[in-house]
């Protein structure tokens, strides 16, 4: 390993538009599920740190917001997120999707990742099933975007491909420094913070579009049990008919999510866990500055 002296470490932003593999790419590279993932836009809330750690190196990656039009009192928190990330990182990832064609989100990104003056790495997401000539065309396209650009790596995030090469360019990026981080985290999220963003992506890979936008988890108690974790939360909605569809006929939606919690906060704690979930309707959370903090939004 480098002497202390020569050790690597940083921040680095992960900017792009909504639903470009963000998350995705940051649970690949920190090898370690830390951030919700779905099909929905706007998953991310917040901003998760998905430490990379590397022989004489450590990458903090920022996974934030995707960058949008505040309409709430949630949405402007996310957007404040995004700008104040940018101020304090020392690098970035500029991330574009593939299999779409690039367009006025991703441009302006790009002015923002320009007038920070940070150095920025491009990436081409999403590059599993998609031809090779769009490919191309995705990546000379992002290239004029950001035009002192240090480098583009065409990657995907779900099958790994290109991932190697991607991580190889991060210590470079970094200053010298010491680690933030012990060689065993992943991330800077709580417990209680993990197991929200766990249980809510449960929830938004299985609910009509109406719903997620208006969903937020509150973990009402966390507790090590004789046999595992004990896991109490609500799931929050703002109105009584989207209580039903979560609940699900008969109580089906409701169990699913809980299923699919447990088995993705057991794989993460490598232990069992005993999760119990209820819905609530909290009216208009989006613009309550006091449920915005409890949420930790």
């Amino acid at each position: 390993m480098d002497s202390i002296a020569e050790y690597r470490s940083g921040l680095i932003a992960l900017a792009g538009r909504p639903n470009v593999g963000k998350s995705t790419l940051a649970n690949a590279l920190a090898g370690s599920h830390v951030a919700a993932v779905s099909p929905r836009p706007q998953t991310t809330r917040r901003r998760i740190a998905a430490v990379v750690h590397g022989e004489g190196w450590q990458a903090v990656l920022q996974d934030i917001p995707g960058f949008q039009t505040p309409r709430d009192a949630l949405t402007q928190r996310m957007q404040r997120t995004v700008d104040q990330t940018l101020t304090d990182c020392d690098a970035a990832i500029f991330v574009v999707n593939a299999a779409e064609e690039i367009g006025s989100g991703d441009r302006f990104i790009a002015e923002r990742l320009r007038t920070t003056g940070l150095a920025t790495v491009i990436v081409v997401n999403k590059t599993d099933n998609v031809r090779p000539h769009a490919i191309a065309h995705a990546i000379a396209t992002a290239a004029r975007l950001v035009p002192d650009f240090v480098a583009v790596h065409p990657v995907s995030a779900v099958t790994g491909d290109g991932l190697d090469a991607l991580k190889d360019e991060l210590r470079p990026l970094l200053p010298e420094g010491p680690a933030y981080f012990p060689p065993h985290l992943t991330t800077d999220q709580t417990p209680d913070e993990r197991a929200a963003e766990l249980i809510r992506e449960a929830a938004l890979q299985r609910l009509r579009e109406e719903v997620p936008h208006a969903l937020a988890v509150a973990i009402e108690e966390l507790s090590a049990a004789r046999d595992g974790v004990r896991v109490i939360a609500s799931i929050l909605v703002e109105h009584e008919s989207q209580k039903g569809i979560v609940v699900g006929k008969g109580g089906q939606m409701i169990r699913e999510i809980g299923t699919s919690a447990r088995h993705v906060l057991s794989e993460v704690w490598g232990a069992p866990v005993h999760l119990d979930l209820t819905v609530k309707v909290r009216r208009g959370w989006r613009q309550d500055d006091s449920m915005l903090n409890r949420l930790g939004l």
